[in-house]
C-alpha cells in the first residue's frame, strides 16, 4: 500500500468520478484506475461500485474512508517529524486567516513563542477552505480562520469576534454614503450575509475585496467608504483624510480555531487555543 493510492481513493470519495479525479490530480484515467486496483488487491475488498449512476462507496469503502484520512494523516505528520528543526523538540505549522495577519499575527507569534519556547513555528497566512485542507491532511497543526467547513476529522472552537467599522474619505453618515465610490468587503461568507442584511442598498457595489488591507488601500488610492478592521479604521481616522460613519452598523466577524479533532484534547493545542483567545479578545491588541 502506497500513500498516492491512499490519495486517490480519498479524492475519489470527494469527486465520484474517475474522469473528475484524474483532473484534479494531473493524472490520466488508468492511472486513477490501476491506483484504485492495487489498494483494493492489498486491502482484499472492493471499495467502490461503478455504473451509469456514478461511482459510490462499498460497505468495505465506507468502512475504510476513517482509516484512510489517518493514514494519510499520520504519513504527512511522520515526514514532518524526521524532518530537520533545528534544536526544537517539537515543529508547529500554524495558519491565520489572511485578514488578521496585519493587525494580530505578530502578537500572536510572540504569545505563542512565550508560551512554547522550545518549539519551532511555521506559520501561514491562508484562507478558510486551504485551511481546513491542510488540516485535513497534517500539512497543518493549528488554524486560526473566519469559515469553519465542518468534516468529520476537524475540531472547531469559537474564540473572538472582530469588529468591522465603516470609514469614508467622503462622508460621516450612512446616508451620504455612495454606493459608486463604496468599497464593499467580502471577508467571509458570515460577513457577506451580515451585510446583506444589514445594508443592502451597497451590497450591488461596483468593487468587492475580500482583506481589510486591500479595502484600506483602495480608499488611500482611490478615495471612498469601505468597512475596515477596527484597529485599522481607528489608525486611518487619526492619520487623517479619512472619518469614522458614526452611524453605521458595526460588522463582527466569528473567528475560530480548528484543528484535527484527535488534537482537540491535547495539551499543547489547548494552550494555543487560550492564548488566542486572549489576544483576540484584547481590545486594540497587536
Amino acid at each position: 500500500m502506497q500513500i498516492d493510492q491512499i490519495d486517490t481513493f480519498l479524492d475519489l470519495i470527494e469527486t465520484r468520478s474517475f474522469n473528475r479525479t484524474a483532473e484534479r490530480m494531473g493524472l490520466t484515467q488508468s492511472t486513477v484506475s490501476g491506483r484504485l486496483v492495487a489498494l483494493e488487491q492489498a486491502l482484499g475488498a472492493r471499495l467502490f461500485t461503478r455504473s451509469r449512476a456514478g461511482t459510490q462507496l462499498t460497505t468495505e469503502g465506507l468502512k475504510f474512508e476513517p482509516h484512510a484520512r489517518l493514514l494519510r494523516q499520520e504519513w504527512t505528520m511522520a515526514r514532518r517529524a524526521v524532518m530537520a528543526s533545528g534544536t526544537a523538540a517539537l515543529t508547529l505549522r500554524i495558519g491565520v486567516q489572511n485578514d488578521l495577519a496585519p493587525a494580530h499575527l505578530g502578537a500572536l507569534v510572540a504569545d505563542f513563542r512565550a508560551l512554547l519556547p522550545q518549539a519551532a513555528l511555521y506559520i501561514e497566512p491562508d484562507y478558510s477552505t486551504q485551511m481546513c485542507a491542510d488540516l485535513v491532511t497534517g500539512a497543518l497543526d493549528f488554524a486560526l480562520m473566519f469559515t469553519p467547513k465542518p468534516q468529520p476529522d476537524l475540531y472547531f472552537d469559537t474564540l473572538a469576534e472582530i469588529p468591522y467599522h465603516l470609514i469614508s474619505t467622503e462622508a460621516d453618515t450612512l446616508a451620504a454614503i455612495s454606493a459608486e465610490t463604496y468599497v464593499c468587503a467580502n471577508f467571509s461568507p458570515a460577513f457577506e450575509a451580515a451585510h446583506r442584511q444589514l445594508l443592502p442598498h451597497l451590497t450591488a457595489a461596483p468593487l468587492s475585496v475580500g482583506q481589510s488591507s486591500a479595502v484600506a488601500l483602495l480608499l488611500e488610492r482611490i478615495g471612498g467608504s469601505g468597512y475596515v478592521m477596527e484597529s485599522q479604521a481607528r489608525a486611518m481616522v487619526a492619520q487623517g483624510g479619512y472619518q469614522m460613519v458614526t452611524d453605521a452598523p458595526v460588522i463582527r466577524q466569528p473567528v475560530y480555531a480548528a484543528m484535527h479533532l484527535r488534537n482537540r484534547t491535547a495539551a499543547t493545542h489547548k494552550r494555543l487555543i487560550q492564548a488566542a483567545r486572549r489576544r483576540l479578545q484584547t481590545p486594540g491588541a497587536r
